[in-house]
């Protein structure tokens, strides 16, 4: 049987994702970071929310699509440097994006929407747009969090976790309070969203 554009589609993100050289190692099985991130991106999608919709499945897929591409240090290391970073990622990860789903064969209007939702315009305002800023939250409590933590001073920490919280709905807070955090983690949630 023939593949599915969909199916296609997320193929094509893994095959670019996989060719990440950063990687991860566990059990003594190595992983290219950014294909992990974005198994766990869909992965975590359809734990929160089972019917997303097919736009919103790969949005949240090529969430980070070739990431390591533009590295942190190409801008300065402040507070507007770090903001034109994330801005500038966030436009080659819809345009790489757009790319493959031209190639496929979906609609422009379908790969507008597909932008619109990687770029994460309008959130509080656009459901499928939260429910993608939700699941970035999550995937970073439930898997990048206990490292982060352990890196940075408390103070940070506690600021980091405030700052997600904010950008998060009702329905991610209740999630994300569900999620196995170790003592410490769950501690510093807490300390961070009193």
């Amino acid at each position: 049987m023939k593949p599915t554009n969909f199916e296609i589609a997320i193929a094509l993100i893994d095959q670019k994702n996989a060719e990440d050289s950063n990687t991860y190692s566990r059990h003594g099985i190595t992983f290219s970071k950014e294909l992990l991130y974005s198994q766990r991106m869909s992965q975590k999608l359809l734990q929160f929310k089972g019917e997303a919709s097919e736009a919103l499945q790969i949005a949240a897929r090529a969430q980070h699509i070739c990431r390591w591409k533009i590295a942190r240090n190409q801008f300065s290391m402040d507070r507007v440097g770090y903001l034109t970073w994330r801005e500038t990622l966030k436009k080659m990860h819809a345009d790489l994006t757009a790319e493959l789903l031209e190639t496929v064969g979906y609609s422009k209007e379908f790969i507008e929407r597909v932008s619109f939702l990687i770029n994460k315009k309008m959130i509080k305002k656009d459901d499928e747009s939260q429910v993608i800023q939700d699941v970035i939250c999550l995937v970073f409590l439930e898997h990048y969090f206990e490292d982060f933590s352990n890196k940075h001073e408390e103070e940070k920490i506690i600021s980091i976790v405030q700052k997600t919280w904010k950008k998060m709905s009702e329905a991610g807070h209740e999630f994300a309070l569900k999620l196995k955090y170790s003592e410490k983690s769950l501690a510093l949630i807490q300390q961070a969203i009193k």
